[in-house]
């Protein structure tokens, strides 16, 4: 039943993501037409050793849920059917500082503010008579679900290098690699309110991929960046206590669309 859960919420925000996707494609394709048929551009000239600009961005996270030994070894005498994480989505802005350290190799700071919520779902049965807790829980009436949600505002210090290709009229491609420390905003005392409780620092792991192109006053930056979490970010003695000892790590990960300008 864990499985039909999972791919019912892959499901219900593939739908969110592709037409997302779809309608992203469409603006990056007017934009990127524009940037590659037009006079070229001499605005955002790459030969600077210094240059700033700012971004928005958009993104979808979720925990990357790692169950207990305890948990999978007692399935019968507990009434935790499940924990599933969710696909959530925030956005962020800040600034960022160019570096140049090649034509073709920069060196990029991203200071940022972004806005995350994490919803986690909890699926239990009410009743723990065992004669009903291997009933599949769409038949019977004994189960139950509810939304474990932890709001967070991060403070985040990306560094990355920027490797691009060469100039092709307006526009050139570039890929990103990187890493980023992480600082929640609030407190541990505040944090430790939420029943699933968190820690509030982290470190992660980037990789993206995106387009430089040029227009005469600017220079506008799309990428897509994939983001891996470092540390277990668990807070198993603060969690509540009815799934607190069925959860052994929880792990950031999450994919992020940036619109730079420069």
């Amino acid at each position: 039943m864990q499985t039909t859960d999972i791919w019912y919420q892959f499901d219900l925000h593939w739908r969110k993501i592709i037409l997302t996707g779809i309608l992203l494609a469409i603006s990056v394709g007017a934009v990127f037409s524009q940037a590659r048929f037009n006079e070229i551009s001499k605005s955002g000239q790459d030969d600077k050793f210094l240059s700033y600009g700012f971004f928005l961005a958009g993104h979808n996270n979720y925990w990357r849920l790692k169950y207990s030994e305890e948990f999978l070894n007692n399935r019968g005498q507990s009434n935790i059917q499940s924990i599933v994480p969710v696909y959530t989505q925030g956005f962020s802005l800040g600034f960022l500082v160019n570096i140049r350290m090649h034509d073709q190799l920069n060196l990029v700071f991203m200071p940022k503010v972004g806005f995350y919520e994490f919803r986690t779902e909890i699926n239990k049965f009410e009743d723990l008579d065992p004669a009903l807790i291997n009933v599949p829980p769409g038949e019977t009436s004994n189960f139950a679900s509810h939304t474990v949600i932890n709001e967070a505002t991060m403070v985040e210090f990306p560094l990355l290098f920027k490797y691009k290709a060469q100039r092709f009229n307006n526009s050139r491609m570039f890929f990103t690699a990187g890493g980023s420390a992480i600082f929640r905003t609030k407190n541990q005392e505040e944090a430790d309110i939420e029943d699933i409780a968190t820690l509030g620092q982290d470190f992660t792991v980037d990789m993206g991929i995106g387009f430089d192109m040029y227009f005469k006053f600017f220079k506008f930056s799309p990428e897509v960046r994939f983001s891996h979490g470092l540390m277990d970010m668990y807070r198993p003695e603060a969690t509540h206590s009815d799934y607190a000892n069925d959860i052994q790590s929880l792990r950031r990960k999450s994919i992020t669309v940036y619109l730079n300008f420069q």
